[in-house]
């Protein structure tokens, strides 16, 4: 089967990304007990937007699978941009933490900021905190108490708040794990 070039160039630059955020996070480990390789996070990020939100914007996509390269390893912004484009540095660089902040300034942060993000980043920011949900009800990371895990939900809660009206699907999700954690609406 014949794909035409459109097609066949957007799943090489969903490849490249994929490629580029694996070299990049080669020597990470999740959290988790497993020691889980960390690609497997973006890679799960991109996943459920395509997935599980329908998106197929593959900026946003890309951004997905990137967007923890700045922020965890040597890359920086013009990397990104280089490689990938404007857009797709444009996301990353609205998901990315200032790692020279104090951890509670960059989580105030996270929420001061999701209102104002764009839909993209919205979307991979969701996404991210779906995943990451998701995970910590899989598995405790090593040295985390009960309550540091109902606190990231607390933390993640009112994070999504402010990405409200993005993607339905992705937001009742993230309900459904707020209710089970019985957080309120």
């Amino acid at each position: 089967m014949l794909c035409g070039p459109a097609m066949g160039s957007e799943a090489a630059r969903l490849l490249e990304a994929a490629d580029f955020a694996a070299r990049k996070h080669k020597q990470q480990r999740r959290k988790d007990p497993e020691g889980t390789p960390y690609i497997n996070h973006p890679i799960g990020v991109a996943r459920i937007l395509s997935q599980e939100a329908g998106v197929t914007d593959i900026a946003v996509l890309q951004a997905a699978l990137l967007h923890d390269t700045v922020e965890d390893t040597d890359t920086t912004f013009s990397e990104i941009e280089e490689q990938f484009g404007e857009e797709v540095r444009q996301i990353v660089e609205e998901v990315t933490d200032d790692k020279m902040l104090p951890k509670m300034e960059r989580k105030r942060l996270q929420i001061e900021r999701a209102p104002h993000s764009s839909r993209g980043a919205k979307l991979v920011k969701l996404a991210d905190k779906l995943y990451n949900l998701r995970d910590l009800n899989r598995c405790t990371p090593a040295g985390w108490s009960e309550q540091r895990v109902q606190e990231y939900f607390l933390w993640a809660s009112q994070v999504v708040k402010g990405l409200r009206e993005t993607s339905p699907a992705l937001e009742e999700k993230l309900q459904q794990l707020f209710r089970e954690r019985g957080l309120p609406e």
